[in-house]
């Protein structure tokens, strides 16, 4: 199953939960995407089917090692936008921050590690 940029949304929303929560659970990962309950359960059913969830109804939802890659990856190509966005360009953080979710969708990987380069090369951190 390839992910579209809805279901990687969802897995970053699952990881983001789970990290400030201990647990992710429909509920907070509707109200941080602003959907609608059955929007959650079906993207989670359909990310337990492709084997990036594990969900039992009533109880918290769990990143499999792939869904943790995955949403990693997702957290990854969000934080480079966003800190480019914000240290280079000067954009608004909270802008910055909404610009780069839809940005981490699009951008090619070439671009990706070209930015992560730059950025490392602006702060003297090894890349």
């Amino acid at each position: 199953m390839k992910l579209s940029p809805n279901m990687e949304d969802y897995l970053e929303a699952v990881s983001l939960c789970a990290d400030e929560k201990g647990v992710a659970r429909v509920s907070d990962i509707r109200d941080m995407l602003g959907v609608k309950t059955p929007s959650v359960t079906g993207a989670v059913k359909a990310l337990a089917k492709g084997g990036y969830v594990r969900h039992q109804p009533y109880s918290g939802i769990e990143l499999t090692p792939k869904g943790r890659r995955a949403a990693e990856d997702v957290k990854k190509r969000h934080a480079i936008l966003s800190r480019f966005l914000t240290q280079v360009l000067g954009v608004n953080p909270k802008i910055a921050d909404m610009d780069a979710c839809k940005m981490e969708h699009a951008v090619s990987r070439e671009t990706l590690e070209k930015l992560h380069e730059y950025l490392h090369k602006q702060t003297g951190e090894k890349a």
